[in-house]
């Protein structure tokens, strides 16, 4: 068992006993058996999304280059939205385009920071399981929330302290399925040469660890 797969074990069970204690209703052509394994597995695509984020959060921060961490409160002030209201159309645009980080209306959910201490980069990524394509609604506040997280990453990179070379903002669309365009979007078979680490294999890895703890509750 990989050491990955070691430290997410406790989370990917605890996932596991609350999917099995998960209350359903019978549906009345799929009977029980049927029915359990639909309930089970729709709210088990979800939380792998969130199995996914973690594995891909605690491998970056095994490499020392990395100072590497999540920020559920990442604030988005009023000038963000305005620089990115005109750029929102054309989002190749805003590379370059900064402003300063400071409180805002808003917040944002960052799943992964990464610097690079050798380069001297900082890169901010949200992570989506990325097997279903979404809407045009959602693609659009999506790209919205990218972009002021795009324009606001140097100077927050600076105020934590760090001297930033270069800043970027990606999405990991882990499956493929990309709701966002280039340069913006990354997919699992571009991460490791996006980090110059390896890291799609030991995801793998609790992937697997995953699927194998599923399929044991959904066949016992």
């Amino acid at each position: 068992m990989s050491h990955l797969v070691e430290k997410l074990k406790p989370e990917v069970e605890a996932t596991i006993n609350r999917l099995n204690g998960k209350k359903f209703r019978p549906d009345p052509i799929a009977g029980e058996h049927f029915s359990k394994i639909v309930s089970v597995m729709s709210s088990a695509y979800k939380r792998h999304g969130f199995i996914i984020e973690r594995a891909i959060l605690e491998q970056l921060k095994t490499n020392p280059d990395f100072a590497v961490w999540e920020d559920r409160s990442f604030y988005v002030p009023s000038t963000a939205d305005h620089i990115v209201d005109s750029a929102i159309g054309a989002p190749d645009h805003i590379f370059g385009t900064e402003t300063a980080y400071r409180e805002g209306p808003r917040t944002l959910q960052v799943d992964a920071i990464v610097y690079n201490r050798r380069t001297k980069a900082i890169r901010a990524y949200e992570i989506k399981r990325g097997s279903g394509l979404h809407d045009a609604g959602k693609r659009r506040s999506i790209l919205r929330d990218l972009l002021c997280l795009q324009v606001l990453l140097k100077s927050y990179g600076q105020q934590k302290g760090y001297e930033v070379s270069e800043a970027t903002a990606h999405i990991i669309f882990y499956y493929g399925q990309c709701s966002i365009k280039k340069p913006f979007s990354l997919v699992r078979e571009e991460l490791d040469h996006h980090f110059e680490y390896p890291v799609v294999d030991e995801v793998e890895g609790v992937n697997t660890f995953f699927k194998e703890r599923l399929f044991s509750i959904l066949t016992s």
